[in-house]
């Protein structure tokens, strides 16, 4: 019998050599990623480790798809179910991108902390938002509601597996070998020739509403491996002549924790393509819409730590603003060391982070009264405090890699009231809870306090103070 997590690590695995096959510059990206991971691990030790073992780390992907309708979501919530990944995080790209971008978007992954040390394969996954009026009036709508309800991106076959590896948790060898035969295949990019006529009206509102609206098909948009000096990997791929995309999305490069999410990528890249003219007959043409991303994972936020991150990239824009000449990554990281602290132990402190905490085996065994602070015995040393790695997104990161790959910026008719979409919508949509990020770390921290409390016979609140 095979178990979930032992189908999620197979299906990363085949769907990283596919998209290698497909998209020979990710294969770049990975190799170059292995080089940067294993020289940091020889520079910095067990520090290189911090947030991840190595293995881990290497073995780290994240996808992304991107698909038409609620009903399409369903199915790719019952596929990932059946490798014991739930979605998590609401991410409207539609207000985070100043190109056109009309998706709303969660994330499949494991939620609990054995499972994502085994392996923490994500699938970040759009959806495509057809009522919202900025970006299609109602003819528009109309006829590309009607496409997306004529086509099948998942076979029933692969369905009927995926509900049974979801109710049953394993699939014998045999059933999970088609079940990731099935899946692997569903996300490879089609041969099927593309209506250009259609293609290209759907492009002119946005390249994203014409990869998702398009094609009869779905295919994986981007594979990203995980990085640990994501600087590094910006030069080295550089150096390499792979064109990048202008800047590093999210927080700046500091002397301080890593925190949260950076990202980049390589340019998309035109790839060919078959193309349906108005008469019938099919030419051959080229498309850019996919591209290899890397990530750097840092330490999840709070809510507070959140609200002063995102507090900071705007006083950022509007320094940008007033100076447009300067670097916008150096007036960040000058922001970013002026506001955030610059250590775990006052990350902690001051609740902007979250961190599991553990009795140390060295602790000390004076007989001395102890403290009913987490934080104050962490700072005794009777606890260690192990930051939870950030599983999650940033919307307006993920938008800022959208849009920097954009054949255009689309258009969007701003006189419009946008259509509502959010997490209790997307959750009644695929029939299953849109989970909250920040009450799984909240969780995640909390029985670790709990479990100390009990080690040490003591009566620890679960917050920190």
């Amino acid at each position: 019998m095979i178990s979930q997590w032992q189908l999620r690590a197979a299906f990363a695995a085949r769907l990283s050599e596919m998209y290698g096959r497909e998209v020979p510059a990710y294969n770049t990206l990975v190799a170059v990623s292995r080089e940067v991971n294993e020289d940091t691990l020889r520079a910095q030790g067990a520090d290189a480790e911090r947030l991840g073992s190595i293995s881990r780390v290497t073995a780290e992907r994240h996808g992304a798809i991107r698909v038409g309708t609620p009903a399409e979501l369903r199915d790719v919530a019952r596929i990932f179910g059946a490798l014991g990944m739930r979605p998590v995080g609401f991410y409207d790209l539609r207000e985070a991108a100043a190109s056109a971008v009309p998706v709303v978007s969660t994330a499949f992954r494991p939620v609990d902390a054995d499972e994502l040390a085994r392996n923490p394969f994500r699938v970040f996954t759009s959806l495509l938002t057809p009522a919202d009026p900025r970006f299609f009036d109602a003819e528009l709508r109309s006829r590309l509601e009607t496409f997306l309800a004529g086509r099948e991106l998942f076979p029933p076959e692969l369905l009927a597996l995926a509900d049974r590896a979801g109710t049953e948790r394993e699939l014998p060898e045999e059933h999970a070998e088609r079940f990731l035969h099935l899946a692997v295949q569903a996300f490879e990019l089609s041969a099927e020739p593309i209506d250009r006529a259609w293609y290209e009206e759907l492009e002119r509102v946005s390249a994203v509403a014409a990869d998702i609206g398009g094609v009869r098909s779905t295919h994986i948009n981007h594979l990203t491996p995980r990085v640990l000096d994501i600087d590094e990997l910006y030069r080295r791929m550089t150096e390499r002549g792979i064109e990048m995309i202008d800047t590093i999305q999210g927080p700046p490069g500091w002397k301080g924790p890593d925190l949260l999410l950076r990202q980049t990528s390589f340019r998309a890249l035109a790839e060919p393509r078959a193309l349906r003219l108005a008469d019938g007959s099919v030419t051959r043409g080229a498309l850019r819409v996919r591209f290899g991303e890397v990530e750097a994972r840092g330490i999840a936020l709070t809510p507070a730590g959140r609200a002063l991150y995102d507090r900071l990239l705007t006083l950022a824009d509007d320094e940008a603003a007033r100076r447009p000449a300067a670097d916008r990554t150096e007036l960040a990281r000058t922001l970013w060391a002026a506001h955030v602290p610059a250590t775990e132990r006052e990350l902690a402190a001051q609740e902007l982070a979250y961190f599991t905490y553990h009795a140390a085996p060295d602790r000390p065994r004076d007989g001395t009264q102890l403290p009913t602070n987490i934080v104050e015995l962490e700072r005794r040393g009777w606890v260690r405090a192990e930051p939870v790695v950030y599983e999650d997104f940033l919307p307006r990161s993920a938008a800022g890699i959208f849009q920097s790959n954009l054949s255009g910026e689309g258009s969007r008719n701003t006189g419009q009231e946008g259509a509502a979409y959010d997490s209790e919508w997307l959750s009644g949509a695929i029939d299953r809870e849109v989970l909250d990020p920040y009450a799984l770390y909240e969780q995640q921290q909390s029985l670790s306090i709990t479990e100390v409390g009990r080690e040490l016979g003591l009566d620890l609140d679960s917050t920190r103070h």
